[in-house]
C-alpha cells in the first residue's frame, strides 16, 4: 500500500494517478479510467475529475493508494 499525501481538502482523481506515479499525463490517467482499472473506495470510477479526499481509497490493479492529510 502506498500512502499519498495531500496538503489540501480534496485533489482530482488524475491529478493523485500522477502524483503516485500510476499515470505519466492526463491522457494515460484517462486511459485507465475510461477502461474501468481504477476503483475508488471500492466502487469503479470513470471520472478523471472525481475528488478524493483524505481516508479515501485508490485501487489500480495490484496497487493500492491510501490518501492522507499533512
Amino acid at each position: 500500500m502506498q500512502q499519498v499525501e495531500i496538503r489540501e481538502g480534496t485533489i482530482r482523481l488524475g491529478q493523485l494517478l500522477k502524483l503516485a506515479g500510476l499515470a505519466e499525463h492526463g491522457a494515460e490517467a484517462k486511459s485507465l479510467l475510461d477502461e474501468g482499472e481504477v476503483q475508488v473506495n471500492d466502487t469503479v470510477e470513470t471520472r478523471r475529475g472525481r475528488q478524493i479526499a483524505a481516508g479515501d481509497s485508490v485501487v489500480v490493479g495490484d496497487e493500492v493508494i491510501r490518501v492522507v492529510s499533512d
